[in-house]
């Protein structure tokens, strides 16, 4: 035999969570609308029904629909843009993970802002501030760089 029916007949014998049996989600299931919740260490900042959530992932952006299959993942720091019907939230996220199960869509960081809490002259002021600090190492002031210039291009219309 081939090694990939091997392999294939040791998967199927693997024990299967009960999300994973059958077809996965019923109809009704893909149907209903995402829930979205963003926890800090300190509070809950958004528990919201939502259309379609787009999360910053360390290695690209993922869009979730409704119905999306079950997923754990480490998140980057960026835009979390939460939409509902023609309404669109954005917050800035500073990493963490996100576990998607059952259309609800849970995002764990140290911190997070709503795109209208940010002050883009502070936001310049700290970049400057850290692109002059030479107390800081290379990687230290590139990674904190990267993360400022992230958050003002958020800021603008076009994120």
């Amino acid at each position: 035999r081939r090694r990939h029916e091997i392999v294939s007949e040791r998967y199927r014998a693997w024990p299967q969570p009960e999300s994973h049996r059958g077809r996965g989600m019923s109809s009704a299931e893909k149907i209903q609308a995402l829930q979205c919740l963003v926890v800090t260490p300190e509070k809950v900042l958004l528990d919201s029904p939502a259309d379609f959530v787009a999360l910053p992932l360390y290695d690209g952006e993922l869009g979730v629909l409704p119905g999306r299959r079950p997923l754990v993942g480490k998140l980057g720091y960026g835009a979390l843009r939460v939409r509902r019907g023609d309404t669109t939230l954005r917050m800035f996220v500073d990493g963490g993970f996100v576990q998607i199960r059952r259309n609800v869509v849970t995002v764990l960081t140290p911190q997070a802002w709503p795109c209208e809490q940010l002050d883009a002259a502070r936001l310049r002021q700290e970049l400057q501030q850290v692109q002059q600090d030479r107390s800081l190492t290379p990687d230290v002031r590139q990674q904190r760089t990267a993360r400022l210039l992230a958050m003002l291009r958020m800021m603008q219309p076009s994120a």
